[in-house]
């Protein structure tokens, strides 16, 4: 892959990576991702929003970029998400803590298990969720886009397939009638989150990321 703009892709997770590179596929870009950096520590993700942790994010690892004599990166667009389940039953959660949830080094099994202990509470029917994906991207430390994914679903009566990360296992897409873990990648990212997300930033690359900031 390869174009005219330079992007950044600000995250650590490889399996993010891998599904933001194969959303990108057909972009005119040049993907770059933090392992061609100097390692870099992580910002702590203190926002109340999906938004503001996106942007937090963005302009973190972008104002690392002019530290760096990569000869790419003075005009690079870094781009950076936020993303995370959100459960009305349980009032948002895990929401923007999704990745911390319970603790950073605490297993997804641990995790869907306190889920489920604390859905117990309240009938099934109640159990909808949403996968939220916030997206911010910087050029030379100012916000030149922004833009929101969500896939809207129900947790699953108990975790089901092997495919997918994260809290994919006990999200269902009435679509499907499936976990995100029990379909390919291919129907995965035609509805999940994080697909809205990159194709928006995607059309508004192919439209000339030069014109109006949209935030």
């Amino acid at each position: 892959m390869s174009g005219d703009v330079h992007l950044l892709i600000a995250t650590g997770n490889p399996n993010k990576l891998r599904e933001i590179r194969e959303i990108l596929a057909d972009a005119a870009v040049t993907l770059h991702s933090l392992a061609e950096l100097p390692p870099i520590v992580e910002p702590e993700e203190t926002g109340a929003t999906f938004e503001a942790n996106a942007r937090l994010k963005a302009q973190y690892y972008a104002s690392h970029l002019s530290q760096s004599d990569l000869a790419w990166s003075p005009s690079a667009l870094t781009v950076a998400e936020d993303s995370g389940l959100v459960i009305d039953a349980l009032g948002g959660d895990p929401g923007v803590r999704s990745a911390r949830f319970l603790g950073d080094d605490v297993s997804y099994e641990a995790r869907f298990a306190e889920i489920y202990r604390r859905l117990a509470a309240s009938a099934p029917d109640t159990w909808t969720a949403r996968f939220v994906c916030a997206l911010a991207a910087v050029r030379s430390g100012t916000p030149v886009f922004a833009t929101r994914g969500v896939v809207e679903g129900v947790v699953a009566p108990r975790p089901a397939g092997s495919g997918g990360f994260g809290y994919d296992p006990i999200f269902l897409v009435p679509e499907y009638g499936r976990t995100l873990a029990e379909v390919n990648d291919e129907k995965k990212l035609r509805v999940a989150h994080r697909g809205h997300a990159f194709r928006a930033l995607a059309e508004w690359l192919g439209a000339g990321s030069n014109r109006e900031p949209r935030t």
